[in-house]
């Protein structure tokens, strides 16, 4: 006679989170505020982005910027040069932010005066794209010295993005980075996927992903 019982698990793990997610993005919805998760592995330019992202569109929107890391302050400090409301967030070593860590993040940030808010998550490819976080949209940066390949080892994080910003564009002479052989990897993962090469640090190819948030913001904050 079995001495154990079998448990079959009809209901995703992540059922609670993502019952909250949409409890989060509804009201965002009624507060007028556009929420964009960041995600990216470490050092693909996440905050340089976001610098150029945010002198883009400060003049536009009230823009608010949760950064979230495990530990230290310095990406929020290089944000608050922008003139933004921003606030760090820390994480206790988790590598993920969830729905209710988001909800706490914009408690903290204030939303009242915010219509575009932003969240860098943690530098990852893996953990963050695992949790919904009660984003309208997911971005996600991948810069040229990481490989095409990228989309074939991490592909739950490029099939979960609405956007994918392939930075660092200037150094492509000096790396085997096929675009177009990364550009079909993605699309074969997730059809839908708006691709903009960038290059954060001299400002190319910002202008048309900045035209895109904008009709985002816009047509959700109405």
């Amino acid at each position: 006679m079995e001495g154990y019982r079998v448990l079959e698990i009809k209901q995703s793990i992540f059922e609670n989170n993502d019952r909250e997610a949409d409890r989060l993005r509804e009201e965002l919805k009624q507060s007028k505020t556009f929420l964009l998760n960041l995600m990216s592995s470490p050092g693909s330019g996440k905050t340089t982005t976001l610098r150029a992202t945010i002198a883009a569109l400060k003049d536009e929107f009230r823009i608010g910027v949760m950064e979230a890391d495990i530990d230290s302050d310095v990406d929020a400090a290089a944000i608050e040069k922008t003139g933004v409301k921003v606030i760090q967030l820390h994480t206790g070593g988790m590598c993920h932010l969830d729905a209710g860590m988001t909800r706490q993040g914009l408690e903290g940030l204030g939303v009242e005066d915010v219509d575009f808010a932003i969240l860098e998550n943690i530098g990852n490819l893996v953990c963050p794209a695992e949790f919904d976080t009660g984003a309208v949209k997911n971005a996600m940066i991948l810069s040229v010295p990481e490989g095409d390949d990228k989309p074939l080892k991490y592909p739950l994080m490029f099939s979960i993005c609405d956007v994918l910003l392939i930075n660092k564009i200037d150094v492509l002479p000096y790396f085997a980075f096929d675009m177009a052989a990364c550009e079909k990897y993605v699309h074969r993962l997730n059809p839908n996927m708006k691709i903009f090469p960038i290059c954060a640090r001299t400002g190319e190819g910002i202008e048309p992903w900045t035209d895109w948030l904008r009709e985002q913001i816009t047509e959700h904050n109405k």
